[in-house]
């Protein structure tokens, strides 16, 4: 009996320690700013996000202060990644804003050698200091070696996926990324999939790699897509709009 009661505390014990290895960050604050300002089709109101600046910066202080660490399971340090890329991009609209696209803060924001919004340094996680390219390409892109991350981190422009309206979260996560997956691919504004021809969103291409390392780009098509290619099916990809989400 002492011997089980000893097993039972410590098996307590070790998943106290685990949650209190995690419960530096909850995303709650962000899900709550999410479902207030962002719409079912993705569109985001960035002057209430404005309005909300400062819950805003408080999620990303305590994403800056505790940074993932190896004690996390893989999906809630993917999780982390993902929200901190869409919430620190967010935080560059609103600080740049009003905008007609992203892309204007390159030629708004006067840093040497920093011509696109990606290439700049504005994010600050324990230690270090990122840019969105930094975690978009060297740790999601790198680190998971999850295709599905594309159709989750958002740039704040119309041809982006939509805008997930609550937080990531690691023991969801891989149902709110299959859930994008479908509503993206299946999106008649982002993709026209029929059986013999598909016309895609250029991450397709941009990014064809990441989606081709299991099978061709039609089977990873034809796993979300209610339309299904056929193996021959002509493939060409859609211009990109990058006017702003809003």
């Amino acid at each position: 009996m002492k011997k089980l009661l000893i097993l039972v505390l410590l098996i307590f014990f070790a998943g106290f320690y685990r949650l209190y290895a995690q419960s530096g960050v909850t995303h709650d604050a962000f899900s709550r700013l999410l479902k207030q300002h962002v719409g079912k089709n993705g569109d985001v109101n960035y002057k209430g996000f404005i309005k909300d600046s400062t819950q805003l910066n408080a999620y990303l202080k305590q994403l800056s202060a505790n940074p993932p660490q190896n004690s996390w399971s893989t999906n809630d340090q993917l999780a982390y990644w993902i929200n901190a890329y869409n919430a620190y991009t967010i935080q560059l609209i609103i600080r740049n804003y009003p905008l007609k696209s992203i892309k204007d803060i390159g030629s708004l924001i006067k840093i040497p050698f920093v011509n696109t919004p990606w290439d700049i340094k504005f994010i600050r996680i324990g230690k270090n200091t990122y840019d969105l390219n930094n975690i978009e390409h060297d740790i999601l892109r790198k680190k998971f070696n999850e295709p599905r991350i594309h159709f989750a981190i958002v740039c704040a422009s119309v041809s982006c996926p939509k805008l997930l309206n609550e937080a990531y979260v690691g023991a969801r996560i891989n149902q709110q990324l299959e859930a994008q997956a479908k509503d993206f691919i299946n999106d008649p504004t982002r993709n026209k999939v029929t059986p013999a021809k598909a016309e895609l969103s250029s991450i397709f291409s941009w990014f064809k790699g990441d989606f081709t390392k299991k099978g061709s780009l039609n089977d990873f098509i034809n796993k979300y897509a209610e339309v299904k290619l056929r193996p021959n099916a002509k493939i060409s990809y859609l211009d990109y709009n990058w006017n702003l989400n809003e």
